[in-house]
């Protein structure tokens, strides 16, 4: 496992690896918690079969803005080289910027697209992709919280950092293969498969989605007459919803009084529609059409299953 601290390997370091086609990615920062956090460590894996991280080379830039900025360049900003981090948003806030950097590819939001009956994931955090996913034995991340604006560093710190860059590469092979299986090519879809799996557990969910509401609404009224705000990870809240109504009449007037060449276009639902009747006749209405596709099943043939 490299770890660069001078800048002439560092820089040498992110020119190697300026020519692979795909890397994989974590960062440390320094004072995360604090209005003022700085980037500690870029940590590089472009040998996703390394599942040690004695490939992982970090890069050690704490206070250095310069080489922080030469890997933006050669790196974050390069559109043929694809950048795999976890939770990908934070990470680029130090490395150029949402906004700026190409091609970012997040583990995070892939994770967040697998239907949760294919994965179900109490949550989306790497140890938990890392150890439910791909079956990493159970990860001590007790360094994250660490001081990473401190020199030098722990034996356990750099062996902590190495070990994510390997976690996200297995995390995102995983995540490609249980893609391929989600969204398969619809034209190649068995319908009569289809079809016949949803028939087969309508009737559990139908059962279970009308419990689940009528619990719902049961714990409201109990919880509003017994005033408890919380509860086993139930709570209600209360808002106050404001409805601003105005005759239509009134709006045109002051519109044309008020000399200007407005622009303003409101959307004429169905009820605004037959309130103005006829007069609706007289008007200029632009209209959108859109295509909606919509799913129909027949609940008579659906309560027979």
């Amino acid at each position: 496992m490299p770890y660069l601290t001078e800048s002439d390997a560092i820089r040498n370091a992110i020119d190697h690896f300026s020519h692979f086609p795909i890397l994989w990615l974590d960062t440390e920062v320094a004072d995360y918690d604090s209005k003022t956090p700085r980037l500690s460590l870029i940590q590089i894996l472009a040998d996703s079969t390394d599942l040690t991280g004695e490939r992982v080379t970090i890069l050690d830039v704490l206070d250095q803005p310069d080489l922080t900025d030469y890997f933006i360049t050669k790196i974050m900003l390069v559109d043929r080289i694809e950048k795999v981090f976890h939770n990908a948003s934070y990470d680029c806030k130090f490395l150029g910027g949402k906004g700026q950097v190409k091609k970012i590819t997040c583990t995070l939001e892939l994770a967040k697209k697998v239907p949760y009956y294919i994965a179900p994931l109490p949550n989306y955090q790497l140890k938990t992709l890392a150890e439910c996913l791909c079956h990493f034995p159970a990860i001590d991340k007790s360094e994250q919280g660490g001081n990473w604006g401190k020199r030098p560093l722990t034996a356990a710190q750099l062996e902590y950092a190495q070990k994510d860059p390997v976690y996200t590469a297995q995390i995102h092979h995983r995540l490609l293969q249980l893609s391929h299986l989600i969204t398969p090519d619809p034209a190649g879809e068995n319908l009569e498969r289809l079809t016949n799996r949803y028939w087969e557990i309508y009737q559990q969910w139908k059962i279970l989605d009308t419990e689940m509401e009528h619990l719902k609404e049961r714990l409201k009224s109990a919880m509003i007459k017994q005033e408890a705000a919380e509860i086993n990870g139930f709570s209600v809240s209360y808002q106050n919803r404001t409805s601003k109504k105005v005759k239509l009449a009134e709006l045109a007037k002051v519109v044309y009084l008020s000399g200007q060449d407005s622009q303003i276009s409101l959307s004429l639902t169905n009820d605004l529609l037959k309130e103005l009747g006829d007069l609706a006749q007289g008007l200029t209405i632009e209209e959108t059409r859109q295509k909606i596709s919509q799913l129909t099943i027949k609940q008579s043939e659906a309560d027979l299953r």
